[in-house]
């Protein structure tokens, strides 16, 4: 790959991300995909109560208030019925590309903990973040991220082998034909091509964590797509052709420069010394035939000031932009940090008790519309995370 295949970031004319008034009714105009009115009759509902219910978002809760009879037609909308969430999913991204301009896409892992064995896809699994195993679910999903907000638009469900090698286990949950086992890391990266493949979206930056996993793969991927990207990862996962270790962290230590960005958790901004090198990935293991080594940048940041050793290595193939817009719009991930850690319960993310996968996708789906009209609320804060971690009201945000 030449530097003339890589990348650079894309510019965007600045546009206000909540201008215009009704934005929940401008985000539900995607569920014109559907079929059937009385499908779109519940989406709307389910959508809608989603924003207006503060506590846990069970049918009944959703369906308070809306007569007799509405709560088990939500459950037959959500767990049986067989719409396609792709459209509703594609629409919405587009519409979001169109009225926010996103400055990233961020692949952003979701933990979902569970009581019991029934869910789809819940098995006992090693968590980092927990440094323990929990009895949970895992996800991937890709955030279109902005400066003012960011909203997911694709979901994935990272399903174990004990799921997908049990055929009782997979009719019970409907689990399609075509769905096997998967890592997080995998299923965004699905999620990326269908983005870019399928739905037509202009390809990323992609901001992704792979400090578990290899990255070359993933790398390999992108770079075939012609996606932009800027992944995080671990040194000891990365391995490049000479110059040595030490060498490397030379250089990069003596091409530092500050680099200021804006921390949408805290709400300030900071500056990190940031440094950068052109270097090759190897794919690492022996195989018959190598992976092709990847010409691309290497980031070191040093957030602490007068450390020795930089707390942050990042892999990018946009070596013809400029530093600190390569660093930035890795720092775009602390903007969905804070919105997953807002909307996480508010928009109930890891509230849907049903078993089947249909249902979960569904249900997923209808938060991403959720979380866009928040997202595109003209009322939106953009300070820093309230301590609560609230989301504005329903009045904020159109709901009726």
């Amino acid at each position: 790959m030449s530097a003339a295949d890589l990348p650079t970031l894309p510019s965007h004319p600045s546009r206000p991300s909540g201008s215009a008034p009704g934005a929940t009714g401008e985000v539900l105009s995607v569920l014109r995909s559907l079929p059937r009115s009385d499908q779109r009759r519940w989406g709307e509902l389910y959508v809608r109560g989603l924003l207006a219910v503060r506590e846990k978002k069970t049918m009944r809760a959703l369906a308070q208030g809306a007569g007799s009879g509405v709560e088990q037609s939500l459950y037959q909308f959500i767990s049986k019925s067989p719409w396609n969430d792709g459209p509703v999913r594609g629409d919405l991204a587009r519409l979001l590309d169109e009225r926010a301009r996103p400055r990233a896409w961020v692949v952003q892992p979701l933990v979902i903990p569970k009581v019991g064995r029934h869910s789809v896809g819940v098995e006992r699994q090693w968590v980092s973040q927990a440094s323990r195993l929990v009895n949970c679910q895992k996800a991937a999903s890709v955030w279109l991220a902005w400066d003012d907000a960011s909203c997911p638009v694709d979901w994935q469900l990272a399903l174990p082998e004990c799921w997908t090698d049990r055929e009782d286990l997979r009719r019970r949950a409907s689990i399609p034909a075509d769905v096997g086992p998967r890592p997080p890391e995998q299923c965004g990266l699905d999620s990326v091509r269908r983005m870019s493949r399928e739905w037509g979206l202009r390809g990323g930056p992609v901001v992704m964590d792979l400090r578990e996993t290899a990255p070359h793969p993933v790398c390999a991927d992108l770079v075939a797509g012609r996606i932009p990207f800027v992944v995080r990862v671990h040194p000891s996962s990365v391995t490049l052709s000479p110059p040595g270790p030490a060498e490397l962290l030379s250089t990069l230590h003596g091409r530092r420069m500050p680099v200021e960005w804006f921390d949408h958790v805290t709400g300030t901004t900071r500056a990190t010394a940031v440094g950068a090198a052109r270097v090759t990935l190897c794919g690492g293991a022996a195989r018959p035939e190598p992976p092709e080594p990847l010409d691309l940048l290497l980031l070191a940041a040093w957030a602490a000031p007068g450390a020795r050793s930089p707390s942050e290595f990042w892999l990018s193939n946009l070596a013809r932009s400029r530093l600190g817009s390569v660093y930035r719009t890795a720092m775009l991930r602390r903007r969905v940090e804070r919105d997953l850690a807002e909307a996480g319960d508010d928009l109930g993310m890891r509230d849907f008790e049903g078993r089947s996968y249909r249902g979960w996708h569904h249900h997923m789906t209808m938060v991403s519309l959720a979380h866009a009209a928040t997202a595109l609320s003209p009322r939106r804060a953009r300070g820093p995370l309230h301590p609560a971690g609230r989301l504005p009201g329903a009045a904020e945000v159109g709901v009726v």
